[in-house]
């Protein structure tokens, strides 16, 4: 893959400038561009096509949250980190259903921020480890009514391997390189699925994978 291209999106200018320090002392990661809003964010990602954008949530013109959800329908193949002071239930779980990749906390170490950026740009989940636990716990809870957990047994196995990429946040185009499928193929198999579980939007399915416990995180 060569190095990891991020894009730096903050409005507090000293905090990017910190950030940007730690992510190009390191030989694997280069930052590309930075934006302090998120219409900026969205017109980097979408020019530049990093592997990551590292976004915080409150910003002005357009928040993170909105960036986000834009810059996954117009780059699904740009993943977002998201970097943030909010470590309350209610932003968490909107970023994962405007799909983000990641959720770390403005408080958590360098070298969490490191591994958090190494590991959605390889294409896997990172949540800081109080979020993981609470991730863990609502699916627990969800699933224990059983009747998600029922729907989901009723998908076929290639259902449930499309809907549990869908859930690690991959686009259709990565769904179809990984199981060798046309994208016309896992377009109908996400159609099948949103159909049987009741289901009527991306951001659904994803909900839907978090809280059966469908993706990876870091613990």
């Amino acid at each position: 893959m060569g190095k990891i291209r991020v894009v730096l999106a903050d409005d507090h200018t000293l905090f990017r400038e910190g950030i940007r320090l730690l992510l190009a002392g390191q030989n694997d990661i280069e930052v590309v561009g930075e934006a302090p809003d998120g219409r900026h964010a969205l017109e980097l990602a979408c020019r530049l096509r990093p592997h990551l954008v590292l976004m915080d949530i409150s910003m002005p013109d357009m928040n993170g949250l909105e960036a986000t959800r834009l810059i996954r329908a117009q780059a699904p193949d740009v993943r977002i980190l998201v970097l943030s002071m909010h470590g309350d239930d209610e932003y968490f779980f909107r970023v994962l259903e405007a799909g983000a990749s990641g959720y770390l906390l403005k408080e958590a170490a360098p070298t969490d921020l490191l591994s958090a950026v190494r590991c959605v740009a390889a294409g896997d989940m990172f949540f800081y480890p109080s979020l993981a636990t609470r991730l863990a716990q609502e699916s627990l809870r969800r699933a224990g009514s059983g009747e998600e957990r029922a729907a989901y047994d009723g998908l076929s196995g290639r259902e449930k391997q499309v809907l549990g990429l869908i859930g690690q946040g991959h686009s259709n185009q990565e769904i179809a390189e990984t199981l060798c499928l046309s994208i016309n193929t896992v377009q109908t198999h996400r159609t099948h699925i949103m159909n049987k579980l009741g289901l009527h939007s991306r951001a659904q399915l994803m909900k839907y994978a978090v809280r059966l416990g469908l993706l990876t995180s870091n613990d």
